[in-house]
């Protein structure tokens, strides 16, 4: 897999986007009531038993294939609208934050949707120039994904989605659904448990904290870890309990697996920072020491504690670099500059770039800075590794 070759155009953006600043910005809140990455957070195709669909061919699209189509808006009509589930979450706050930066780079302003989703999206696109409308959307699950694409679909609007889709949907079968990006969440599942077993010199037991599991990152996650238990017959894994990417359930989770397995558990994998967070805050309240804990979203505040040795290790796949990427893919359609119909499959859903921080690297990831030429129509599938399989 490659990243394809950087090519700049004239009058790219000129001020760097502070997104790092951004993010540490978005961790304010101590606590999540909701999901990370994830579904959050590093995710391969989505697992066989997600929801089953059928997409519409493209000709069948909307009334839709509008004036927009060909690049009629005037870019200082166009709408941005980045929407998560909630904001309280550090991943997904920052990830919102992304979008704001991106947003301002171009004279416009980012419209912030959390919660109910469909219901939101019905609304927005029900009022004002729909066919001038950049979605970029974290679907709660895989069966969110369908409906809120059909709806951008039929209006006419542009939408990104990320992380989750049922595996059995074409990105190609929509010509307003620009593109899906995600993560192999199989391969960070895996990289942060063999930092751990590392750690833990290839012996010993952990436990498992698992997302929400209609998601395809917290399938391909702990898909990983298993992978990373079968080529490691010297760990043993306890017990997985479910604590839907969130601290708070994870808090309480883990404060539930040390009562049952007390000092036989030797590390904590989780499926989220978010969980990681709230399984450090249960062993900090236990008094327990020298357990290896391992997460993934790089929230200032993980790889933070991945810097000062408190956390193993934790996976980035930059979330405001994806609240801006998603914005910056749609605005470019909808101005004209990028042609979907023209797109590669590789390019209508794929995997993005990812990076595994442990303390050697954590220093580098603290306060990350994007290029605004990330963002140029020119660039924005240079994160690009390869197709969903």
């Amino acid at each position: 897999m490659t990243i394809q070759h950087r090519t700049r155009r004239s009058g790219q953006l000129v001020a760097v986007l502070s997104l790092g600043a951004l993010a540490l910005a978005a961790c304010g809140s101590s606590t999540s009531s909701s999901t990370s990455s994830e579904a959050a957070a590093s995710s391969a195709a989505p697992a066989a038993s997600a929801p089953a669909a059928s997409a519409p061919a493209a000709s069948a699209a909307a009334p839709a294939a509008s004036a927009a189509a060909a690049g009629a808006c005037d870019p200082s009509k166009v709408v941005l609208i980045g929407q998560v589930r909630n904001e309280t979450n550090p991943y997904e706050a920052a990830w919102l934050d992304g979008g704001d930066a991106y947003a301002k780079q171009v004279g416009l302003t980012q419209q912030r949707l959390t919660s109910k989703q469909q219901e939101q999206i019905r609304q927005v696109l029900a009022t004002g120039d729909a066919a001038c409308t950049v979605l970029n959307v974290l679907p709660n699950g895989d069966s969110d994904t369908l409906p809120i694409v059909k709806a951008a679909q039929d209006a006419g609007a542009w939408v990104v989605t990320q992380w989750n889709k049922p595996g059995d949907v074409n990105v190609p079968d929509y010509d307003h659904w620009i593109s899906h990006l995600t993560y192999n969440g199989k391969e960070s599942g895996k990289q942060i448990a063999e930092a751990m077993f590392a750690q833990m010199g290839g012996k010993g037991n952990i436990v498992a904290l698992q997302g929400i599991l209609d998601t395809a990152a917290a399938k391909d996650r702990f898909a990983g870890l298993q992978e990373a238990l079968a080529a490691n017959p010297g760990i043993t894994l306890l017990d997985d309990q479910t604590a839907d990417f969130s601290r708070d359930k994870a808090l309480a989770v883990t404060k539930t697996l040390l009562t049952k397995h007390g000092d036989q558990i030797n590390g904590i994998w989780t499926a989220n920072d978010d969980m990681a967070l709230g399984a450090l805050q249960a062993l900090d309240a236990a008094g327990k020491t020298g357990v290896a804990v391992a997460g993934i979203d790089a929230v200032p505040e993980a790889v933070q504690a991945v810097s000062d040795g408190k956390m193993t290790a934790t996976v980035s796949s930059d979330g405001p670099w994806q609240g801006a990427i998603g914005l910056a893919i749609g605005y470019c359609a909808a101005t004209g500059q990028l042609d979907v119909a023209s797109l590669s499959p590789e390019n209508r859903a794929f995997f993005a770039k990812q990076f595994l921080i442990t303390k050697d690297n954590a220093a580098d990831f603290l306060a990350p800075k994007a290029d605004p030429a990330d963002f140029d129509c020119a660039n924005v599938f240079n994160r690009v590794v390869g197709p969903i399989q």
